[in-house]
């Protein structure tokens, strides 16, 4: 099980910060820490990793390791640096925020596809929590350390989040999510004919055991946590399906995962496939055609459309919808005329 950039900024002895942490699982075969490192530090350079071993930054159950350490079975491997974690320095930035809503206790934000929720590895600036700390004073912080943070969306899918602007709602809000009393609908396409009109994906989502910048759907519910995703065909457009997906549950990549899990990666998903020619023709005009489709949208096609919740101070149920951004309605409407020319 692995511990990605520590919430808990600790330091040493020596003043050193721990940036990531590690636990070799049970079934690790010896493999060299800077590969090791490499495949669960997204962003990473073997250069880097090598450069961090060479200062001596790497620790294996406690002792300064070389690059070339062995790593085995239930090694506890620690990156430390003189410097707190980059996203512990945050600094509030001019960025435009997309409001939605906004009263005294929260707001809810469309966020635009291509920006980072929160700093983290390879993104210390331009994020959500940058514009908001600009914007707002005295955001309360999360069990994470995030300002205003109840949830999150990754970084290319656009839509709407809600923000807590005081401890209350930050508290209110977060026990709806984890009690899965807030409603969460997603706009999606995905590759192939969907079948069934509606259905529901269960499987227990955790860390993929070979790439660890995925993650993956385990059926026995032996490792991961729980989730569950109901979906509803919304427009079938040939080698492409135009779906809504409710989520009962929140993992990271939820609907990625699950659509994958199924036979129906989501269309340009870099991470998980989709950005290949997964459904059609072997026509050169069919490839150039889905190329064409890919440039428009540059991102894997999933927008959070509809937010609910309770308001942590009147009761009251809110519900909030967005339109779908310009370059996913673009690359549905290339399809539905792909779809309309072709049965003709």
């Amino acid at each position: 099980m692995m511990k990605e950039e520590n919430n808990d900024v600790e330091m040493n002895d020596d003043e050193l910060y721990e940036h990531y942490s590690f636990k070799a699982d049970k079934g690790q075969q010896p493999y060299r820490i800077d590969k090791f490192l490499m495949n669960r530090i997204e962003n990473a350079t073997r250069n880097k990793i090598q450069q961090a071993a060479k200062n001596g930054n790497i620790y294996v159950n406690g002792e300064v390791v070389k690059q070339n350490y062995k790593v085995k079975a239930f090694d506890e491997i620690k990156v430390l640096f003189e410097h707190p974690p980059h996203e512990y320095l945050l600094t509030p930035e001019n960025i435009p925020l997309d409001i939605v809503y906004e009263d005294e206790t929260l707001l809810v934000v469309n966020k635009p596809a291509g920006m980072v929720v929160h700093p983290g590895h390879g993104n210390y600036s331009g994020t959500l929590i940058n514009a908001l700390i600009y914007h707002f004073d005295n955001l309360p912080l999360n069990s994470n350390e995030r300002p205003g943070l109840v949830h999150r969306i990754d970084k290319d899918t656009s839509g709407l989040l809600v923000i807590a602007k005081t401890e209350n709602a930050l508290n209110h809000l977060s026990k709806q999510f984890f009690d899965k009393t807030s409603e969460r609908e997603y706009v999606a396409l995905v590759w192939g004919n969907v079948e069934e009109e509606e259905g529901t994906v269960e499987g227990h989502i955790g860390r993929h055991p070979k790439n660890r910048l995925q993650m993956a759907v385990f059926p026995d519910g032996d490792q991961g946590k729980e989730a569950v995703t109901h979906y509803k065909v919304l427009e079938r457009l040939g080698y492409v399906t135009l779906i809504s997906c409710k989520l009962e549950t929140g993992r990271t990549h939820q609907i990625r995962v699950h659509m994958k899990h199924i036979g129906h990666t989501l269309f340009n998903d870099e991470r998980y496939g989709g950005e290949r020619i997964l459904k059609g023709t072997t026509f050169t005009k069919y490839k150039q055609f889905v190329e064409n489709s890919f440039k428009v949208l540059p991102r894997q096609a999933l927008h959070a459309k509809t937010l609910g919740f309770e308001h942590p101070v009147t009761g009251e149920f809110l519900r909030f919808n967005t339109e779908i951004p310009e370059d996913m309605q673009e690359c549905i409407d290339k399809w539905r005329n792909y779809a309309k020319h072709v049965s003709e």
